[in-house]
């Protein structure tokens, strides 16, 4: 079977990505597209296997999404339930102990995800009717956990780890871009705006919506009703 084109832009990602080191306050670094892999294979299958008008880019998996599920922002319930995807998931080379890996089996739950999710399924009738002409990806797919077990974004790593790990990040942003023949990037958050508009130029359009974190005070004011307020603002819904 012919490997999907997704999956082997993503594998040469991971494969370039690996041979980068991180050092601390970086203790640990997840890659689900190691271990998540079929899972992260069956998203590209089921839904990356057109072309799409609209990409909305996170910034890296968080500890209870992606880096359970290898899907971006991939809280489980909405990966499993919405999705129809629910595959093995292995265990990383070297795991932290407070950020175990349980695949589908994990119990927390990823709420940047189940906002994010949460919102597509209210506003779509269906998985299939929202990724007909949207995409979702992150801009970086490796997760950074400090030895305490807290998430260190890769914005905050420092110059000589940073560039090198954009200059990857870039390059498989617009190859994923072309591959998917993408018209607007949507940044869930800035600084995926941001690297969307360094890395693409005036390739395609760009805006924003607000990050679904629950680290952020606006967010946890009603997420779904602003971020739909935005899309509506910008002629995307």
């Amino acid at each position: 079977m012919k490997e999907h084109p997704l999956w082997t832009l993503a594998r040469g990602l991971s494969d370039r990505l690996a041979a980068m080191s991180f050092a601390a306050p970086v203790h640990t670094v997840y890659d689900p597209t190691r271990y998540a892999h079929r899972p992260m294979k069956q998203y590209f299958e089921r839904y990356g296997h057109s072309s799409k008008r609209i990409l909305f880019l996170g910034m890296n998996p968080g500890p209870w999404g992606m880096a359970q599920t290898g899907v971006p922002f991939g809280e489980i319930a909405s990966v499993r339930d919405w999705m129809g995807i629910c595959e093995p998931v292995e265990s990383p080379e070297l795991e932290h102990a407070k950020r175990p890996i349980q695949g589908f089996d994990c119990a927390r739950s990823e709420v940047s995800g189940r906002r994010l999710w949460g919102g597509f399924a209210e506003w779509f009738e269906s998985a299939d009717a929202f990724f007909k002409d949207h995409y979702v990806a992150n801009y970086c797919p490796l997760a950074f956990m400090e030895e305490g077990g807290r998430n260190r974004t890769p914005d905050k790593l420092p110059a000589a780890e940073r560039l090198p790990l954009e200059q990857a990040c870039d390059e498989h942003l617009r190859q994923v871009v072309e591959l998917l023949e993408i018209e607007r990037v949507i940044g869930v958050g800035r600084f995926a705006e941001t690297v969307a508009k360094r890395a693409l130029g005036d390739a395609v359009g760009f805006g924003m919506i607000l990050h679904p974190s629950p680290a952020s005070p606006v967010a946890n004011r009603g997420w779904a009703e602003q971020a739909q307020r935005q899309l509506r603002d910008q002629g995307l819904l």
